[in-house]
């Protein structure tokens, strides 16, 4: 059964951390690249993170730039996005993505982070 399985959020004070982690199962993930995405209520889903298929390359969005970062662990299979200096702004449901050419993305189910004092 292919699937992707987010864990690590939860309610987390302003300032404070937590790192989120992506299971990957029924497929080869080291073949995927991968990204985090997150959806506050409201507005439109959009992309925190992106990590290529062998970590070498990473990207983030303006907002979590130097506060965020994404890693993989391929012999895991499973990704990760470590954020820190959380914000209130951070407060959404985060989704990790596995995306290969030619192939349908996809989508874990996704773990809400509440940041909130």
């Amino acid at each position: 059964q292919v699937q992707l399985v987010e864990s690590g959020g939860g309610l987390v004070e302003p300032g404070g951390s937590l790192r989120l982690s992506c299971a990957a199962s029924g497929f080869t993930f080291s073949s995927y690249d991968m990204s985090w995405y997150r959806q506050a209520p409201g507005k439109e889903r959009e992309l925190v993170a992106s990590i290529t298929r062998t970590g070498g390359i990473t990207n983030y969005a303006d907002p979590v730039r130097g506060r965020f970062i994404i890693s993989r662990d391929n012999g895991k299979n499973t990704g990760y996005l470590q954020m820190n200096s959380l914000k209130p702004e951070d407060t959404a449901v985060y989704y990790c993505k596995a995306a290969r050419i030619l192939l349908n993305d996809l989508w874990g189910q996704g773990t809400q982070v509440t940041v909130s004092s």
